[in-house]
């Protein structure tokens, strides 16, 4: 068996860390180098930097804050927001990503995801996909959760995958910064659907919220924000707490 991956995220927005409720009401959470100096330390597998205000802004992400934040780690780091071309995906793996995902640039021009895994690989390539509950379905939004598409989720990370992502960041909108619980209804469907793997993302609160999104989510890995920037949850007691419950984790 795999593995189970711990991942944390840095929602950046002007050089400094956020979280927020729904992708609403942003609020301060720290400096992204220190939480990252931290993170490394701590035992985390992986980091995701969101530059979250970079698409709606139409610019790349922050090339310093990569390259600052890069020179902390000693594990994968993966960057999101404003990666529109190829051209941002190179300058942000020249500023020390090891890992691009794609939001609305892929839903807008899919073939760009076929492109970078070309050039970069397909473990280099990530799409996020980022859905709210509608119906007996979930609905793909996009520009950071503020404009609805025609596509859902289940259906678009099959093209994704298709097109040659490598993994899935998949966030439930509904369960963002709320700390009930990852929606693990969603995920399985995503990820019972793949052969690639699902990152579940929002809604974690507790220690047992990452057994159930590992177990009944089906989830590869688990991403979350406020639990680690706050320091609820030490990531050696998580891990801990996972294997007890028979889950494999890395050490």
């Amino acid at each position: 068996m795999l593995a189970k991956r711990l991942i944390a995220c840095l929602d950046v927005r002007n050089g400094g860390v956020v979280k927020g409720v729904n992708f609403e009401g942003l609020r301060d959470a720290g400096d992204p180098v220190e939480l990252a100096r931290r993170y490394n330390a701590d035992g985390i597998d992986e980091l995701v930097i969101l530059d979250v205000t970079a698409t709606i802004e139409e610019r790349q992400a922050l090339a310093a804050t990569i390259t600052a934040v890069s020179r902390e780690l000693f594990i994968p780091l993966t960057v999101g927001g404003g990666i529109g071309s190829a051209g941002d995906a190179a300058a942000a793996i020249d500023a020390g990503a090891d890992k691009v995902s794609l939001n609305t640039a892929a839903l807008a021009d899919p073939p760009l995801v076929t492109r970078l895994a070309r050039i970069y690989g397909s473990q280099a390539v990530v799409v996020a996909i980022d859905a709210r509950r509608e119906g007996g379905g979930w609905t793909v939004m996009a520009r950071s959760g503020q404009s609805a598409t025609a596509r859902d989720a289940v259906e678009w990370a099959r093209e994704a995958e298709a097109l040659g992502a490598g993994e899935i960041l998949l966030t439930s909108i509904d369960r963002d910064g709320t700390r009930a619980g990852f929606d693990c209804e969603l995920t399985a469907s995503v990820a019972g659907s793949l052969s690639i793997p699902v990152i579940a993302s929002g809604g974690a609160g507790t220690f047992d919220h990452f057994v159930e999104v590992f177990t009944t989510g089906q989830a590869d890995a688990a991403l979350a924000a406020s639990v680690f920037h706050f320091s609820e949850h030490a990531v050696d007691e998580l891990k801990t707490h996972l294997a007890g419950h028979g889950i494999s984790v890395r050490r």
